[in-house]
C-alpha cells in the first residue's frame, strides 16, 4: 500500500492532542452524554446499535457553523460528496452514490429523510435550521429503507416543540457578502398542544468573480427556509406530530473556468433553484399492551431548475462564435406511508426471548422533466413493501437480529421521443446480525446485510441510436443492482464513560453495478450519458470514531476512514484513454481493479475543544481527504487536501458570540472535475488541447456569528 505523508501528519496531530489531554487531565471530568439513534426500527443508544453510524447533534452542528448538510459530511468516515451545482447535492458512502443527474431519472444509492419526509435526490432541502441531530448510516439499509438506501441513509431530525416558552435569534456575517439571519420560537399553546417555528434567510455572493459581466454574485447562495411543528398529546396513549416545511432556493451556478480559477467569463451564467413545500404527520399510539403503533405519512412537492452556460464563455470567444446553454426543469411529487408495529414486553415471542417489529410501507412518486423546451419526460414509480425484524436473546450476552424486507416496484416512463417503458420488479433485502455484550460497556457485532437498487431506463438514448449503430437494445434498460455487506464492529465506553469509541471493518460485494457511461453521437458531435451494468465491484474498508473528555476543560474527537472500492470485470467503452482524439471513436478499456469515482482511499477529521475560562471556548479542527477519481470515464483526479478550521466562542447567560475561520491555510479543494479530449476541447487559446477542468470548493473564509436566547 502506498505511503501518504498526510497520514503521518494526522498521526502527529493526534499524538500532540493526546499528549495535551493527558497533561491537562488533573481533575475527574464529567462523562460524555449518551447519544440515541432514532432512524432504526427501534430507538437505541449509538453504542448499542449494531451498525456503523455517525450521529451529529445540535452542538456539533453549531460548532461546525453548518447551514446545510454538505458542511457536515466530512465529519463522517468514508462519506464523500460531489458538486456540479451550487451545493454538494450528491452523496457517496463507501464509494457508492450518484455524482450528477441530467436527462434520465435516477434511482439514488443514498437516501435522505428529513423529519420523516423523503427528500432523496433533493440535497438543497437538507438545511440544518433548528436541527436536533443528523444520523449518517453506512452500509445497505435493506430492511429499514429499501430501494433508495443501497449505500446508506442520512436521517435528519429537527427539534421538537417545548413544554416551556423558548425563543432564539441568531445572525452571522462573513466574507464574500455572506450573511444569515434565523429565528426560533417554541412553547405550549395549551396543556395538550405545543408548537415550534423556525425560519432562516441565508445569502452569499459566492466565491466566483464573473469578469465578463463584472459581477461577483453569479455563483451565489440565496435560500429561505421555514419549518413549523405542532405536537398534540391527544390522550395518554396517543401523540401526534405535525410538520410543515418550506424551501425557496434561488442560487446561481457559474463555477467552471478555462484556467481553473475563480474568474469566470460566462455571458449566460446558470442557476440551481428549488422550491419545495412538504409536510408530515407522525403518530405514536401505546393503547394496546401487546404492541406500539408508529406511523408516518409524508408528502413533498418540489419544483427545481438547473441550468448552466455550456461553453463557459461569451459570444466571440470561440472563432465561430459558438454559444450554448443547457437547462433542466424537473418537478417531483411524492407521497409515502409507513405503518409499524413494535412489540412490548407482553408480546415477546418464543418464551419471552424475542422482540419483533412488523411494518408496511407505500410510496408513490411522479417526476416530470423539460429540457430546453425540446425534450420532455414523465417518470412515475410506485413502491409497496412489507418488512419485519426479530431481536432474539441467546443467553445473557448474545442477541440475534434478523430482518427482511420484500418490496414490489412499478415504474412507468414516457418521453417526447415516443419512448415508453413499463416495468415491474420484486426486490428484497435484509440482515442477519449477531451482537455480543462483552461487558456492560463493550459491545461487538457481526452482520451480513443485503441491499438493492432498482433498475431503470435510458429513454433519451434511443434518439442517438438512429445515427449510431453501436447502440443496441441492451442500452435502453439497465438491471437492478444488489450488494452483500459483511461487517464486524466494536463499540464501547471506558474511563467512566469519558472515552467513547466505535470501529467497524467491512467488505461489500456488488452485483450488476450501475455505472455511468456515455455514447458519442456523430449527428451533433456530443456525448449522451447513460447507465449500464458492470459485472461487479467490491469495497473493503475501516471506519473509526473516538470522543474523549480528557478533562472538564478539554474534549478531543477524531474520525478516520480507509476505503478500497473497485470494479470487477468491467470494460468501459467510453473511457477517454480508449478514444481516438481525431475521430471520437472509442475502444474498450478494462477498468477492473481501478478505484471507483469519488472513493478516496482515506479521510479523517480530528480536533479539540478547550474551555479557556468558564465563558470562553476555543475549538481547532483538522480534516483531510485523499485524492480520488472524478469519473469512471476518465482518469482525472482531485488533489489530496488538509483543511484547518478554528472557532472562538464567548457565552454569556443568554447570548453568545463566535469568531471563526474555515480553511485557514487557503487550501485548493476540487469538488467536481471533467476532462476534454482533443476532439472535444474547450479552450481555443491552446488549440483545444486535452485538459481537465475543476469546480473549486470553499476558499479561506472568516466570519462572526451571534445568538440571543429569550
Amino acid at each position: 500500500m502506498k505511503s501518504h505523508p498526510r497520514i503521518n501528519t494526522l498521526a502527529r496531530c493526534i499524538g500532540l492532542i493526546a499528549t495535551a489531554g493527558a497533561s491537562i487531565a488533573m481533575a475527574e471530568p464529567a462523562a460524555l452524554e449518551e447519544v440515541v439513534v432514532t432512524s432504526q426500527l427501534r430507538e437505541q443508544a449509538q453504542l448499542d446499535t449494531p451498525t456503523s453510524v455517525s450521529v451529529l447533534d445540535s452542538v456539533a452542528i453549531e460548532a461546525r457553523g453548518a447551514t446545510n448538510l454538505e458542511q457536515l459530511l466530512n465529519l463522517a468516515p468514508n462519506v464523500n460528496f460531489s458538486s456540479g451545482a451550487s451545493r454538494g447535492r450528491f452523496v457517496q458512502i463507501r464509494g457508492i452514490g450518484e455524482r450528477s443527474q441530467f436527462i434520465d431519472p435516477v434511482n439514488p444509492s443514498v437516501g435522505l429523510i428529513v423529519d420523516g419526509i423523503d427528500f432523496t435526490g433533493l440535497g438543497l432541502a437538507a438545511s440544518t435550521l433548528d436541527m436536533a441531530q443528523v444520523e449518517i448510516l453506512r452500509g445497505p439499509q435493506g430492511t429499514v429503507y429499501g430501494a433508495n438506501a443501497l449505500a446508506g441513509l442520512i436521517s435528519m431530525t429537527s427539534n421538537a416543540p417545548t413544554t416551556e416558552n423558548y425563543a432564539r435569534v441568531a445572525a452571522e456575517a462573513a466574507q464574500y457578502g455572506s450573511h444569515t439571519l434565523s429565528a426560533v420560537t417554541s412553547g405550549p399553546l395549551s396543556e395538550q398542544l405545543g408548537y415550534r417555528f423556525a425560519v432562516q434567510k441565508q445569502q452569499s455572493d459566492g466565491y466566483v468573480h464573473n469578469r465578463y459581466l463584472g459581477r461577483k454574485d453569479t455563483n451565489n447562495i440565496d435560500e429561505t427556509v421555514a419549518r413549523g411543528k405542532l405536537r398534540y398529546q391527544a390522550s395518554d396513549d396517543l401523540q401526534l406530530d405535525f410538520t410543515l416545511y418550506y424551501l425557496d432556493a434561488d442560487n446561481g451556478y457559474d463555477a467552471f473556468t478555462l484556467d481553473n480559477s475563480r474568474n469566470t467569463l460566462s455571458d449566460q451564467p446558470g442557476w440551481d433553484r428549488q422550491e419545495t413545500i412538504a409536510g408530515a404527520v407522525s403518530g405514536l399510539w401505546t393503547g394496546n399492551n401487546l404492541f406500539t403503533l408508529k406511523s408516518v405519512v409524508s408528502a413533498a412537492s418540489s419544483d427545481t431548475e438547473y441550468g448552466y452556460d455550456e461553453d463557459w464563455t461569451y459570444v466571440g470567444f470561440h472563432p465561430w462564435e459558438y454559444s450554448s446553454t443547457d437547462n433542466y426543469l424537473r418537478d417531483r411529487d411524492n407521497l409515502s406511508v409507513d405503518l409499524r408495529l413494535v412489540s412490548t414486553e407482553e408480546s415477546r415471542l418464543f418464551g419471552g426471548s424475542t422482540g419483533w417489529v412488523a411494518g408496511v410501507y407505500l410510496r408513490t412518486e411522479e417526476e416530470t422533466l423539460e429540457r430546453n423546451a425540446s425534450f420532455a419526460s414523465q417518470f412515475d414509480t410506485d413502491n409497496a413493501a412489507i418488512y419485519g425484524q426479530l431481536n432474539t436473546a441467546l443467553g445473557t450476552r448474545f442477541e440475534l437480529i434478523t430482518g427482511l424486507r420484500l418490496e414490489q416496484r412499478h415504474a412507468d416512463y414516457s418521453d417526447s421521443l415516443a419512448v415508453t417503458s413499463d416495468t415491474s420488479e420484486d426486490l428484497w433485502g435484509g440482515n442477519i446480525t449477531l451482537q455480543f455484550s462483552a461487558s456492560d460497556n463493550i459491545m461487538l457485532y457481526g452482520t451480513l446485510s443485503r441491499g438493492y437498487k432498482a433498475g431503470g431506463v435510458n429513454g433519451h438514448i434511443i434518439s442517438a441510436s438512429e445515427s449510431n449503430p453501436d447502440i443496441g437494445s441492451d442500452t435502453f434498460l439497465f438491471n437492478t443492482e444488489s450488494m452483500l455487506n459483511y461487517e464486524l464492529g466494536l463499540k464501547g465506553n471506558w474511563l467512566d464513560s469519558r472515552l467513547q469509541a466505535q470501529v467497524a471493518a467491512f467488505y461489500q460485494d456488488r452485483s450488476d453495478v450501475q455505472a455511468k457511461q456515455s455514447i458519442f453521437d456523430p449527428e451533433d458531435f456530443s456525448f449522451d450519458d447513460y447507465l449500464a451494468n458492470a459485472a461487479g465491484g467490491h469495497s473493503t474498508g475501516i471506519e473509526a470514531e473516538i470522543n474523549f473528555q480528557a478533562s472538564d476543560a478539554l474534549q478531543l474527537f477524531a474520525t478516520f476512514g480507509w476505503l478500497n472500492a473497485e470494479f470487477e470485470d468491467f470494460v468501459s467503452s467510453t473511457h477517454v484513454d480508449g478514444r481516438d482524439d481525431n475521430t471520437g471513436e472509442t475502444s474498450p478499456v478494462d477498468l477492473s481493479g481501478r478505484d471507483l469515482a469519488h472513493a478516496p482511499n482515506f479521510q479523517y477529521f480530528t480536533g479539540a475543544e478547550y474551555a479557556l475560562t468558564d465563558n470562553l471556548t476555543a475549538r481547532m479542527e483538522l480534516e483531510g481527504k485523499d485524492d480520488f477519481y472524478f469519473s469512471n470515464s476518465h482518469n482525472e483526479k482531485s488533489t489530496a487536501y488538509e483543511l484547518v478550521n478554528a472557532r472562538l466562542t464567548y457565552r454569556g447567560d443568554r447570548w453568545d458570540v463566535s469568531l471563526w475561520g474555515r480553511n485557514l491555510t487557503n487550501e485548493v479543494v476540487y469538488t467536481r472535475g471533467f476532462y476534454f479530449s482533443n476532439q472535444f476541447g474547450n479552450n481555443p487559446a491552446n488549440g483545444y488541447a486535452p485538459e481537465a477542468y475543476y469546480q473549486l470548493g470553499e476558499p479561506r473564509i472568516a466570519g462572526v456569528s451571534a445568538s440571543y436566547t429569550f
